[in-house]
């Protein structure tokens, strides 16, 4: 109850009065000037490098707790991130890969050759099909640097799952979530029949509780989801749907083999699904080759190669800051203080949650629906405004530098 209370009452700090706790990328206040900078310590449109967050929802509106995370699971997650922010993202940027320089680092926007917004309702006829001639004239469509590559793994961890289950483990049963809630249950002491019927009542009515909600928010906040509207530190920004929209554009109306496939500039993608399939034969012939080392057992391809399946709409901070939290409840406090783990650790998880769920509704109810708000500089979100601008020469976007 005090974690709950305290989770509730701090909320408003990140959730009104000084939303940049949700990101703190000292890097940029440092240099406020450089781009380069910028780029590498946004924790929301950057490589997150230094960046923390001092928000729960920071650290589990994508993931999840990471208090229910066992650590391996986390240590293979936070290596595949490092090694895709941090080693093949950089390399790719800037190296220019896909021209990427011309377009921002972080983004899930789509984007022309010269690193301008695509307009997608141009080239979309009256059936909204795609408009071939109208697509040829305004070019094929690029993705940013950290889109594409996220892409790309995706591609490899769908092989290396199958691969994956086929070598360690042979079958896999499925419904993992809803095992979860059973053994929530069962910790709670609660009769299986009796969580069995709260699962089914529980999804039909979230089912209509979010089907309405998303109806009540569309009529009562101005501007849902627009971004170039909405004003700086706005929650309304929609980062899911954005990132869904663009997938629909993508494998939808114009197509995976335009972008993906022979017709695209993207196509050397496909051979990640060959790396991916080999990829976990080298971790189990390791295995093999040396089964004393138990550690060996704990790499897990999927994981490390699906580490940022939420990336976009997650972002750096997101990941950094539920690893830092992972790392001190699933190593530390479970290796050197499992007592106080035992008996705290998810419950602790839970208030967290809870109270930041709270104090949210809250804060629309009173606050949002009156649109009652702050405009000052600790609403500007992380800090980090050339975080997105384009480094190659020639491009022009408004509220950049030319170079």
């Amino acid at each position: 109850m005090v974690a709950f209370i305290c989770s509730f009452a701090y909320y408003v700090f990140p959730g009104y009065l000084f939303p940049k706790l949700t990101s703190v990328s000292w890097i940029c206040w440092v240099f406020p000037t450089s781009i380069l900078a910028h780029q590498l310590g946004s924790g929301l449109r950057g490589l997150g490098v230094g960046s923390f967050g001092l928000d729960w929802a920071s650290v589990s509106s994508y993931l999840g707790s990471p208090m229910v995370s066992p650590w391996f699971a986390t240590a293979n997650l936070a290596v595949g991130f490092a090694l895709f922010m941090y080693v093949v993202t950089p390399i790719a940027y800037w190296l220019n890969v896909y021209k990427a320089k011309a377009f921002p680092i972080f983004s899930d926007g789509l984007f022309t050759s010269d690193g301008q917004k695509y307009n997608i309702s141009a080239i979309i006829d009256e059936n909204f099909h795609v408009d071939m001639d109208a697509y040829e004239h305004q070019g094929p469509l690029y993705l940013s640097t950290i889109f594409a590559m996220i892409y790309g793994l995706n591609f490899a961890c769908l092989a290396a799952t199958v691969v994956h289950v086929f070598l360690f483990h042979g079958s896999m049963k499925q419904a993992i979530t809803f095992l979860q809630d059973f053994k929530l249950g069962h910790y709670m002491k609660i009769p299986p029949r009796a969580m069995f019927m709260a699962q089914v009542v529980g999804t039909i009515i979230s089912a209509m509780v979010h089907l309405a909600t998303s109806w009540w928010l569309m009529d009562t906040i101005p501007n849902l989801c627009d971004r170039e509207l909405l004003p700086a530190g706005s929650p309304w920004t929609c980062p899911g749907d954005h990132v869904f929209y663009d997938a629909s554009v993508i494998w939808g109306l114009i197509g995976p083999r335009r972008i993906f496939g022979d017709l695209g500039h993207y196509s050397a993608m496909n051979w990640l699904f060959l790396a991916g399939a080999i990829a976990p034969i080298l971790v189990w012939i390791a295995h093999k080759a040396l089964p004393n080392k138990h550690w060996i057992r704990s790499i897990s391809i999927p994981v490390l190669l699906g580490a940022t399946h939420e990336m976009l709409p997650a972002t750096a901070v997101n990941y950094t800051t539920w690893v830092l939290v992972g790392f001190a409840s699933g190593f530390i406090a479970f290796r050197y203080y499992r007592d106080w783990w035992s008996r705290h650790n998810y419950v602790l998880s839970g208030a967290l949650d809870a109270g930041l769920a709270f104090m949210a509704v809250f804060l629309y109810l009173c606050l949002g629906m009156q649109h009652v708000s702050l405009d000052w500089w600790r609403n500007d979100s992380d800090g980090c405004p050339l975080a997105s601008c384009p480094t190659a020469t020639g491009v022009v976007v408004k509220g950049c530098p030319a170079l």
